[in-house]
């Protein structure tokens, strides 16, 4: 319950704060997208640790879900490239 108030807290400051920073051409699209990646973990963490079954420490879930988060990137990234590479 603390966690989901929380997370509210956190998406309604991005909501008053992005178009400010929208409308001064401050909002950069890869810290954007590292700081939604690494929101997403907070998700994922759990998830692993619990798929585990408690076998493995809490660093190490949130480990393997960043690490997990950066293959499913690059693999994107990849497919990117190789049906668009005049984009790149």
């Amino acid at each position: 319950m603390k966690k989901l108030k929380l997370v509210n807290e956190i998406r309604t400051q991005l909501d008053e704060i992005t178009p400010v920073l929208r409308s001064q051409g401050r909002l950069r699209s890869v810290p954007l997208k590292l700081f939604l990646a690494l929101s997403l973990n907070v998700v994922i963490a759990p998830a692993v640790l619990a798929a585990s079954g408690g076998t493995i420490s809490r660093v190490n879930a949130y480990a393997i879900g960043l690490l997990g988060l950066v293959t499913l990137g690059l693999a994107i990234y990849l497919m990117m490239v190789m049906l668009q590479p005049e984009r790149f």
